[in-house]
């Protein structure tokens, strides 16, 4: 018969996305996770493997429940324009709202662990290209209504668009980033509208 777990599986990955995303992975030692989750060194090993296993275990959790989100609002029905209007107003507030600028977890670990994790690595690209294909869904849509600049390419400026959200990801860590977001969300918004 296996032994039953001494603590909540969920809560404890839940616990360690939160101190991996506000401390990095390389400040985060497995004595700050014991500490932080209240759970033996032996059972977070036994469980989520080394440190490294377990941030990639919490960075897989927080990308699909980013992807799964953006996905939804990306895809939903009505004005393309307006769906991504309120993917890029979403953000600004998100990042704005961060008192404690953790950040975005996806763009914490591609600062700080890209190139040179590869496993890191394919799980950024993985989100980054949900995110682009989403929005070259959306602009697609808004193409087909009539709501896009003349000769817009749906799949480029998805790209484009995929570089400013990241950016306003990166600009939010900083102390003084409103009057920079609002800037840069308004002028992306200009680049995809008709005349």
């Amino acid at each position: 018969m296996s032994r039953v777990k001494e603590f909540d599986v969920d809560e404890a990955c839940d616990a360690a996305l939160t101190l991996f995303r506000r401390q990095g992975y390389e400040a985060t030692s497995v004595s700050d996770l014991v500490t932080h989750l209240g759970v033996a060194k032996a059972s977070l090993y036994a469980t989520f493997g080394t440190k490294h296993d377990f941030y990639v275990t919490a960075l897989k959790r927080y990308a699909e429940r980013a992807d799964t989100r953006v996905m939804t609002e990306l895809s939903a029905p009505g004005s393309g324009v307006a769906a991504v209007r309120r993917l890029f107003d979403g953000y600004r507030r998100e990042i704005l709202g961060d008192e404690t600028r953790m950040g975005c977890f996806v763009v914490n670990a591609a600062i700080e662990l890209l190139p040179r994790d590869p496993e890191v690595a394919r799980l950024v690209e993985r989100s980054w290209d949900t995110l682009e294909v989403a929005l070259t869904m959306a602009l697609e849509r808004a193409k087909a209504q009539g709501e896009l600049r003349g000769g817009s390419d749906p799949a480029t400026l998805a790209r484009f668009l995929l570089t400013v959200l990241q950016g306003l990801r990166v600009l939010g860590k900083g102390t003084d980033a409103a009057d920079r977001l609002e800037a840069a969300v308004s002028q992306a918004m200009r680049v995809l509208i008709q005349d």
